[in-house]
């Protein structure tokens, strides 16, 4: 199961989200040049199909192990992690004020998505520093930072985000694990956190757990809740891990993919407690590790349009393969050649496409509210906010969607371990769950993200939207009118189930039950419009893949933008047909 990098795909893709002149004196990002950002992404490609991709398949057969509380992982992989700190690439997009490269956002996404799609059990370890990085960066103290961060900047030490517990998935309210005060300005916490990506592993010398924990005297619900900064081991005084800390894996889930990344269940304080720092202030834990998640849900939104990406690439290679039934000759054709898995194929390829337009934007947006001032800045951040619930949940949906669409071109062989296609949706299926479920993400962008500024950033992008169209029907070029058309019908029914949330109580039923084909809406809408602004530009600069942009684009408009008025009718009018079944599940008929 091969993987090669689609780098023209990507720096494409990255141009279109920044700006044809983002790159270079002058632009957005004035210090990097875009053959810099090329070579980059060259390397990195190098070392994902090198170094990573071999050991995908070691790592999903061999998984990890569990003996004393020390977790072993598969082989092979404590080799790889040391060529990845020795690179430099934990460093990309860290800030450079603890020895990060301060690189942009947009080129650190590229990079996530080709290192996701190569091995994504790898690639989540340090996915979860980066958000790590940026909560510490923003919300901790000048000591912590000064004695944690260049060690988890560098990837000497990874980091963890520990949340869910057995009785609090993703309502933190029920949060029980305790924290209380020391004499020394530390705390000790005491409970039991579930589902902790790489909490104990052989990768790195010390592992910095960021701990959501409640103190005696905190108000009740999530206003309650604090964020603390625990080693596994205390750093000692010449910086280097000391004393292990109270703190311990029990347990590690068997899972249905992802085998090569631990993932633990961690008890803290069974010894008199576990040494913890604050981190940001009492109560108010929750808005420090949202700075983690957001980072997470864009990242995790990535790996979607990694898997996709492979996905997409093993199941073509396998058709121009393999020979099935008459084509034009009485020989067996290549199935390739068959309308139908021509339209799989194809459907793999154009969803794969715009979550990926869509994730760069958000990455571009994120960037741009960093580099930015004022207005200009603060419109990118909204921009960026009312994105992330679509790159997260749209592209891992998508993920799942292709990945499975992979199996069925496959046919039997799909089905089978040996082709790969099957761990390729094993690996997929956890995330549009994890980093807050797709259908979280969807009642974030209906309850909070559509009334940023009171609505003016959904307009704002509406308004894009629209630019797009115009541009595409003003080229008087009958296969980008015919996009055009598409395109106004899709965001026209994206304006309208916009009118109707915006008039709705946010937290109504109503608008809740909206909330996920709402979603989907949006993404077909700004997806249709990306992909084919994408391919008039992609025509008018004479690019070498003009011609697979204006079909991928073509396809979309024709055969998936088309669902839009379905959605807008979901949105609108299905609240009555749940509100009768939940009534109907509640009273236990089926």
């Amino acid at each position: 199961m091969s993987y090669r990098a689609p780098l023209d795909d990507l720096l494409f893709a990255m141009r279109r989200a920044a700006g044809e002149t983002a790159f270079g004196p002058g632009g957005l990002y004035a210090e990097l040049d875009a053959a810099t950002a090329a070579a980059t992404l060259e390397e990195a490609a190098k070392f994902a199909e090198t170094a990573l991709l071999p050991l995908d398949r070691v790592g999903d057969r061999a998984g990890v192990t569990l003996a004393d509380g020390e977790v072993a992982t598969a082989p092979g992989w404590r080799e790889a992690y040391s060529l990845w700190v020795e690179g430099g690439w934990n460093a990309l997009s860290a800030p450079s004020g603890h020895g990060g490269m301060g690189l942009p956002l947009l080129l650190g996404a590229a990079c996530t998505e080709i290192w996701n799609a190569a091995n994504i059990s790898f690639a989540l370890c340090p996915l979860l520093g980066q958000g790590a990085i940026e909560a510490m960066e923003i919300h901790a103290t000048e000591a912590l930072k000064a004695a944690y961060l260049p060690k988890m900047i560098s990837g000497e030490w990874t980091a963890t985000m520990n949340l869910t517990e057995p009785q609090a998935g993703s309502d933190l309210a029920h949060l029980r694990t305790r924290a209380e005060r020391a004499e020394d300005g530390s705390y000790r916490l005491f409970g039991q956190k579930i589902f902790i990506t790489y909490g104990e592993h052989d990768l790195a010398e010390n592992i910095v757990h960021l701990v959501l924990a409640r103190l005696p005297d905190a108000p009740a619900g999530t206003r309650g809740i604090s964020l603390f900064l625990a080693p596994k081991f205390l750093p000692g005084p010449d910086g280097r891990p000391g004393a292990r800390n109270d703190l311990r894996c029990v347990g590690i889930e068997r899972k249905l993919g992802i085998h090569g990344s631990p993932t633990c269940t961690m008890s803290y304080g069974d010894n008199g407690g576990a040494v913890a720092y604050l981190v940001g202030r009492e109560n108010e834990g929750l808005a420090c590790m949202f700075t983690m998640m957001n980072n997470a849900r864009l990242s995790v939104g990535l790996q979607g349009v990694g898997l996709a990406e492979r996905a997409t690439q093993t199941a073509l290679a396998y058709a121009r393969e393999r020979r099935q039934g008459r084509g034009a000759s009485s020989d067996p054709a290549p199935i390739v050649e068959h309308p139908d898995v021509v339209r799989m194929l194809l459907t793999m390829k154009a969803k794969t496409a715009a979550a990926r337009a869509i994730c760069y934007l958000t990455a571009a947006a994120l960037d741009r509210a960093r580099l930015l001032e004022g207005e200009a800045a603060q419109a990118a951040q909204e921009r960026a906010g009312l994105l992330t619930p679509l790159a997260k949940a749209y592209s891992t949906d998508i993920g799942v969607e292709v990945a499975s669409l992979g199996i069925q071109v496959h046919g039997g062989m799909g089905f089978i371990e040996e082709t790969g296609a099957a761990q390729l949706l094993r690996d997929a299926r956890i995330t549009p769950i994890y980093e807050g479920t797709n259908g979280i993400q969807a009642i974030d962008l209906v309850t909070r993200k559509l009334r940023l500024s009171k609505g003016a950033a959904v307009w704002r992008e509406i308004a894009d939207m629209r630019g797009d169209i115009d541009a595409l029907a003003a080229s008087n070029e009958a296969i980008f009118v015919n996009i055009a058309r598409r395109a106004a019908a899709a965001v026209e029914a994206f304006e309208r189930a916009t009118d109707f949330l915006a008039a709705a109580d946010p937290r109504g039923f109503e608008a809740l039950a909206g909330a996920t084909p709402y979603l989907r809406l949006f993404a077909l809408a700004r997806g249709v419009t990306l992909l084919g602004a994408g391919a008039l530009a992609s025509h008018r600069a004479g690019d070498a893949a003009t011609q697979n942009r204006i079909v991928t684009a073509r396809f979309f408009a024709d055969n998936l933008a088309v669902a839009a008025e379905g959605l807008e009718r979901a949105t609108v009018e299905g609240g009555d047909s749940l509100i009768a079944g939940q009534a109907l599940l509640s009273a236990g008929r089926d």
